[in-house]
């Protein structure tokens, strides 16, 4: 294809030089967007008397066509092209003639491909929001259904205390919660700056209105320094960090669901369609889908050390180094898209199995801390109902027993506060339910958190 930037040079260039120069592989997803941008100049052109409002509608009336053509698959996205633009501005030229040479007045491929990407973060951060809402909803309608689930609440991964299995996954609910308001806040940056009509770094000549065009593209203002705006990534770092972090969600929900899906723990069951089996051992079920999600969290970790390893050290204003920030860019939102919506269906069918949570939940002396609030509400001070508890837990690991079965004559014998309704404090559906607090893992209190998110959802 000939290059449409030949000019101080001949434009042509060895294969080799093509091939690495070529970004189209990449930047073809960007069409719509480049497009769109390109209609919205061309309108801004001719509202300015740039161009004749006749060969504005013909640019107009081709790029709709281009658009239409490339979406139906009529039109091919040429591999041997260099990229996006130069693709989309070749056909619009051959198309409609000399008026598709019109378009590229006041404008560079420097500020064109800042807006294609930013519109493209812009939609793919809706896109994200929206799956998250539909994941909160899936763990806010399994957490209801679970209210009365007791099973062990771990600090170190040992048995801390007892908790409901809803307030657990309520945890990871308000991880989400902030996940979306983290996007929104980079949404809110992404559209305050519109970067066309910066050109290649020092503006133009034109009498261009940068505000109109922006407003045409859903942008609420303008980049206020040229050589800044098409140098700016920082919505792609911004971005990709915001995805970095519900991967850090994703992978820890990842291992407690490999792990909760164990044969030690079995406190849930994946049905078959989330699960594979082994070439070799027949019994095996594994939880391939929590895994691969985990897995793929090194992967957007990865993207985003590779974009700002890019932009650490460039000059002002554009470098063709950042050519390199859309592969990562493009492989994070799709990886992230991609697990949090096997997150919503493998959430949504998770068998729970009450009985083994509530069994793992007798063990390990989870309600000692219990212990020690009975004897403070009896009158002893903290400190000391705390040493009074951890003694006896000693005593009952020596006996193998657990605390609610030890004599009430063997308890009197630590302190003579003790009585026979430590029995009822020491339950574990007691222990849950006292813990009413704000915050608390009590099923009224749950039931607010759930009603929290729900309230959210609906705004």
């Amino acid at each position: 294809m000939d290059k449409l930037w030949a000019g101080r040079t001949t434009g042509t260039t060895a294969n080799l030089v093509d091939e690495i120069n070529s970004s189209i592989a990449v930047d073809r997803r960007l069409y719509k967007r480049d497009i769109a941008g390109s209609i919205a100049h061309a309108k801004m052109l001719a509202k300015q008397g740039i161009i004749p409002e006749s060969d504005a509608e013909l640019i107009i009336q081709g790029l709709e066509g281009i658009e239409a053509d490339i979406t139906s698959g009529a039109l091919e996205i040429d591999p041997s092209a260099e990229d996006i633009h130069m693709f989309v501005e070749k056909v619009l030229t051959d198309r409609i003639g000399d008026a598709g040479k019109m378009l590229h007045t006041a404008r560079s491929r420097n500020d064109q491909v800042a807006l294609d990407t930013k519109l493209y973060c812009i939609e793919e951060t809706d896109i994200i929001n929206d799956l998250l809402r539909e994941l909160l909803k899936v763990l806010a309608d399994k957490a209801e259904q679970t209210l009365d689930v007791i099973m062990p609440g771990y600090t170190h991964l040992q048995h801390a205390q007892p908790v409901s299995f809803a307030q657990h996954l309520m945890a990871y609910a308000m991880m989400v919660e902030r996940d979306m308001s983290r996007l929104s806040d980079c949404k809110k940056r992404m559209l305050e700056r519109s970067p066309i009509g910066a050109c290649a770094l020092a503006g133009t000549t034109f009498d261009i209105d940068r505000e109109y065009e922006a407003s045409l593209l859903g942008f609420n203002g303008i980049s206020m320094n040229s050589m800044d705006a098409v140098s700016d990534r920082d919505h792609f770092v911004e971005l990709m960090s915001a995805l970095a972090i519900i991967m850090i969600h994703s992978s820890r929900l990842s291992e407690e669901i490999v792990m909760w899906a164990s044969s030690e723990f079995g406190f849930v069951q994946l049905p078959d369609e989330y699960t594979t089996g082994s070439s070799i051992m027949p019994q095996k079920k594994n939880p391939d889908v929590a895994e691969l999600c985990r897995g793929k969290t090194g992967r957007v970790y990865g993207n985003l050390m590779s974009l700002l390893t890019v932009l650490k050290g460039l000059p002002l204003a554009y470098n063709k180094d950042i050519q390199e920030d859309k592969e990562p860019l493009f492989d994070s939102v799709e990886t992230v898209k991609l697990c949090i919506e096997a997150f919503i269906e493998m959430v949504d069918v998770m068998e729970v199995n009450r009985e083994n949570m509530y069994e793992s939940a007798k063990q390990g002396y989870v309600n000692a801390t219990d212990l020690a609030d009975y004897l403070v509400v009896k009158g002893m001070a903290f400190r000391d109902a705390y040493n009074i508890a951890g003694q006896t837990v000693s005593y009952c690991v020596g006996r193998g027993c657990a605390l609610e079965e030890l004599p009430l004559e063997e308890f009197k014998q630590f302190s003579t506060l003790i009585d026979e309704d430590v029995y009822q404090r020491l339950a574990l559906h007691t222990c849950v339910e006292k813990r009413n607090s704000a915050g608390g893992t009590s099923s009224s209190s749950v039931m607010k958190q759930i009603e929290y998110i729900r309230k959210l959802l609906e705004q």
